[in-house]
């Protein structure tokens, strides 16, 4: 069954901010992360525990971020941008730290995600992306590579990688690309 995603805000006539539009685009990512996360349990994929899963959902929500700020980028000036991607990142990094905590415990969860998301916008800022096109194939890559280290361990796992790049990869491009331009719009 497709996730279905609210992307269109219910009083159009109401000026939005663009924290207001960071947060509702954390929200989207999140649940599209665990959506995925859930898909790749049903396509008979093994995580180890909890934590694992958590890191899956991690990295599906740090590739939607460069992929909001990629639209971002097309959307916005650099200032704008920039508050955009600090706010979004905030959000995301205050539910990283709610879910993670609720599973594993107390720890610093948001501030790794944070030095996390940084890391991973240097390793993805060489990867073309196009609103047209979505993500180009390195794009897609080097996420099936991330999930793939997190899933390792299980001769079960070794296609993952595939799986993410053919399937969900995509999928979730789409998803985000259409909420994101509905949320700006």
């Amino acid at each position: 069954m497709a996730l279905r995603i609210k992307s269109h805000w219910h009083n159009d006539e109401s000026e939005r901010s663009l924290a207001d539009i960071a947060s509702a685009a954390a929200f989207i990512i999140w649940r599209i992360s665990k959506d995925k996360a859930i898909n790749l349990h049903g396509e008979d994929y093994i995580y180890d525990d909890d934590a694992q899963r958590l890191r899956v959902i991690l990295e599906y929500s740090l590739f939607q971020v460069q992929l909001a700020d990629r639209m971002a980028h097309e959307k916005l000036d650099a200032d704008g941008r920039r508050t955009f991607l600090i706010a979004l990142a905030k959000r995301l990094a205050r539910e990283v730290q709610e879910n993670f905590e609720e599973i594993l415990g107390e720890g610093k969860h948001g501030k790794r995600f944070i030095d996390l998301l940084n890391q991973r916008s240097a390793e993805y800022a060489d990867f073309k992306f196009s609103t047209e096109d979505g993500p180009s194939y390195p794009f897609f890559r080097h996420l099936g590579y991330e999930i793939q280290q997190v899933m390792g361990g299980h001769d079960e796992n070794r296609w993952v990688i595939d799986q993410v790049m053919d399937k969900d990869g995509p999928d979730m491009s789409k998803q985000m690309i259409s909420a994101i331009d509905n949320l700006f719009s």
